[in-house]
């Protein structure tokens, strides 16, 4: 038996899931705005973070409580997340997402009026609540929105609308929240420092996206009805399946290895025997990794119609091994540009692992999808584990989790994503 369904402003008609029509355009369409808004929202924290802790003057460690704060959100509110769009249908969750997320926005305002950063904190972990409904929504309903056998490709190409946002979320930001602080040793001598520069920023995109949110209300939405599995006796759950189970793995695998090498990009290419390269320079070849994924996204929406989406996967993750063998075994330029080119195999890894995962669910699709994003936690949890093998050895050597994580990922396309009930 299908799941609840939200029912639209205007009654849209209901369709089987991957029932191939050309209504789905303009819904497609639609999302593509929703995958924009929270890849902005997501890497505002890479703005957010410098500012709040030159502001409060906080350690590293308080400073990426930040990074805990929004990740472990994926943590706990993925689950609920699912039961929610279960009952509301995707488009009531992507309704939900959108105004948890604009109230976590708003918040930023009393947060700076009051000068406390475990408000900001709060603030945040509301926002990423929203983000995390917004996925937990988004993501399954582009796979099923249309045939199975594009799923992958048609959740890729959504999937570089996030990157795009990505990648003019850091620019904006530090042109509206960084630009005040130019000079930070003289603005605290002065307690000049105006914490409610992010007031601004944060109050426009809550206003975006409850614009967004209304716009959605009224938009015609295909409804979609699982078709129901006739292998299913109603006692299975989402966690049966075991290609779903490895694809959690997957998930939690590659988000931990993108961000663990994104986040440490500025220290490697500093180090004497990379480039010796300032921070801030270093800093501007990180959007090298970052707009590789988003080219590898659009390239790999085509690319996904014509390869086996399994086969891709392990050899992109392949790539990623040998560009990071190389960068480790090499020093200058080509340590530099191997280690950034891997954002261009790490393109298509999060939209094919998806849809793998939850490919024929059926009515499981929604609590699969509440799981997958629990996945996310691995942004959390790997990257101190790889800042713990530098400490104890070397930014170089701590390479090494990357490359097993990224193994894993090329046994999955290869073997883990077949489909068997466990």
């Amino acid at each position: 038996m299908a799941a609840p369904v939200f029912a639209p402003v205007t009654p849209s008609p209901a369709v089987p899931a991957g029932t191939a029509a050309p209504r789905y355009a303009p819904a497609l369409s639609a999302l593509t705005v929703l995958f924009f808004s929270f890849g902005f929202i997501t890497c505002l924290n890479d703005i957010l973070i410098p500012y709040l802790k030159a502001i409060f003057q906080l350690s590293y460690a308080q400073a990426n409580l930040i990074n805990l704060c929004f990740f472990g959100a994926y943590f706990v509110m993925g689950i609920p997340a699912g039961k929610v769009v279960s009952r509301l249908g995707y488009k009531g969750g992507m309704l939900m997402g959108f105004v948890v997320a604009a109230a976590g926005c708003f918040l930023f305002y009393p947060a700076a009026d009051s000068h406390s950063y475990p408000l900001f904190l709060g603030a945040l972990f509301v926002l990423a609540t929203g983000v995390v409904l917004l996925q937990v929504a988004g993501n399954p309903y582009v796979a099923v929105l249309g045939p199975p056998e594009s799923a992958p490709a048609r959740l890729t190409l959504t999937q570089a609308f996030n990157s795009l946002g990505t990648t003019v979320a850091p620019l904006l930001g530090a042109y509206l929240i960084l630009s005040h602080l130019p000079d930070l040793d003289a603005a605290r001598a002065a307690e000049a420092i105006d914490v409610r520069a992010v007031q601004v920023p944060y109050l426009c995109i809550g206003g975006v996206l409850i614009f967004i949110s209304l716009l959605l209300a009224f938009l015609k939405l295909p409804v979609i009805i699982h078709t129901p599995d006739p292998t299913d006796d109603g006692s299975r759950r989402a966690w049966n399946y075991r290609h779903l189970v490895l694809g959690m793995v997957g998930i939690f695998a590659y988000v931990g290895a993108e961000v663990a090498i994104g986040s440490h990009i500025v220290s490697y290419l500093g180090l004497p025997d990379v480039l010796n390269m300032a921070p801030k320079l270093a800093g501007d070849k990180v959007a090298f990794y970052w707009g590789g994924a988003m080219v590898g996204r659009f390239a790999g929406a085509y690319l996904l119609n014509k390869i086996n989406p399994g086969r891709l996967l392990a050899f992109t993750s392949i790539g990623a091994i040998v560009l990071v063998a190389i960068s480790a075994c090499t020093t200058g330029e080509v340590a530099m540009w191997s280690l950034l080119a891997v954002g261009l195999m790490n393109s298509i890894m999060f939209a094919t692992i998806f849809t793998l995962a939850v490919a024929g669910l059926g009515r499981h699709t929604e609590e699969a999808s509440g799981l997958l994003n629990v996945a996310i936690v691995g942004g959390a949890v790997i990257p101190p584990l790889f800042g713990l093998m530098a400490d104890a050895s070397s930014l170089r050597l701590a390479l090494a989790l990357p490359v097993l994580c990224y193994a894993y990922i090329v046994w999955y396309g290869l073997r883990g994503h077949v489909r068997r009930a466990v």
